[in-house]
C-alpha cells in the first residue's frame, strides 16, 4: 500500500467500520430501551404493516367483545323478567284449574289471579335498561324495537320480544281489564291462559338461543384477541437477551475500533523518519 498523507485509506476504512459498529450498537441499545424490535418502519417494513393491521383488528375485536357483554346484560335482564312472568302464568293456570273444584272459594281464587296479572302487567311495562324498554312499550301493547349488535363479523339482532316469540299485544290483552283483571270472576277463571303462557316460554327459548350464540361469539373473540396479541408481540417485541448481547458486542467493537482508528491516524507520522 502506498504511503500518503493527504489520503489515509486505512484510517478511512477504520472510520467506516467504526461508524457501522456504532449504528448497530445504537440500534441494539434503542431496542433495549424501548423493548421493541420495530421502532420505525425502516426496521421491518413488512412486519410493521402486518403488526399495525393486527393492532387495528384487535381494537375492533375488543369493541365487539364489549358489544357481546352489553348484549348479554340485555338478555340477562330480560330473562329475569320473563322467568317471573312465566312463574306467574304457571300459578295462574294452576289456580284456574283449582277453581274447578266445587269446594274451593272461586272469588278468592279470582282475586289472586287478578293480583298475579297486575304483577305481570307491571313487569311487562317497566322492564328496561337505561330507559330502553325490553319487553314491550310502556302501554304494554307495542313490541319494542329489536336492537342489533356487531358481535364479530356478524350482526346479532335480539328479537325474542318480537310478535313471533313474545307477542306483547296478545299478552297485554290477556292481562287486561277485560280478561285476567276483569271484575267478573267467571271471566277471570275461564280465560285460556295456557296459550299466552306458551308465548312466554317461546320467548324464553329464543332468548336461550341468543345467549348460546353470544357465548360462542365471546369465546371466538377472546381466543382471536389472544392469538393476535401474541402475533403482535412476536413482530414488535425485542428479544432482550439477544439485544443485550448485540449491545455488549457493539460496545467492545467500538472500543477496539476507536483504538485502531487512533493507530491508523498516527501511521503517516512514521513518514517523518524519512526526512531526518
Amino acid at each position: 500500500m502506498p504511503f500518503s498523507i493527504n489520503t489515509n485509506l486505512g484510517a478511512l476504512q477504520a472510520y467506516n467500520a467504526l461508524a457501522k459498529v456504532n449504528a448497530q450498537t445504537g440500534k441494539a441499545q434503542l431496542r433495549l430501551a424501548t423493548q421493541k424490535r420495530i421502532n420505525s418502519v425502516a426496521d421491518d417494513t413488512s412486519g410493521y404493516n402486518v403488526g399495525k393491521r393486527l393492532e387495528s383488528q384487535v381494537q375492533i375485536q375488543k369493541a365487539q367483545l364489549n358489544n357481546v357483554s352489553s348484549a348479554k346484560n340485555y338478555l340477562s335482564t330480560a330473562e329475569s323478567a320473563l322467568q317471573q312472568i312465566n312463574d306467574y302464568f304457571t300459578q295462574i293456570v294452576g289456580k284456574q284449574m283449582d277453581a274447578k273444584d266445587p269446594l274451593k272459594d272461586t272469588a278468592a281464587i279470582a282475586k289472586d289471579i287478578r293480583t298475579l296479572a297486575a304483577e305481570i302487567d307491571s313487569i311487562l311495562k317497566s322492564t328496561n335498561i337505561n330507559g330502553a324498554q325490553l319487553l314491550a312499550s310502556t302501554d304494554g301493547s307495542t313490541p319494542v324495537t329489536s336492537p342489533s349488535y356487531d358481535v364479530g363479523g356478524s350482526t346479532l339482532t335480539i328479537d325474542f320480544a318480537s310478535a313471533s316469540n313474545l307477542n306483547p299485544a296478545a299478552l297485554a290483552t290477556a292481562i287486561g281489564t277485560t280478561n285476567l283483571q276483569s271484575t267478573t270472576d267467571a271471566t277471570v277463571l275461564a280465560y285460556d291462559s295456557t296459550s299466552v303462557a306458551a308465548s312466554v316460554r317461546s320467548a324464553l327459548g329464543r332468548l336461550g338461543n341468543l345467549s348460546q350464540t353470544l357465548d360462542s361469539r365471546e369465546a371466538y373473540l377472546t381466543s382471536s384477541i389472544a392469538n393476535n396479541t401474541v402475533t403482535i408481540g412476536k413482530l414488535f417485541d425485542a428479544d432482550m437477551a439477544f439485544e443485550q448481547l448485540n449491545a455488549t458486542k457493539g460496545q467492545i467493537g467500538t472500543q477496539i475500533g476507536v483504538s485502531m482508528l487512533a493507530q491508523l491516524n498516527s501511521a503517516p507520522s512514521a513518514l517523518l523518519s524519512l526526512f531526518r
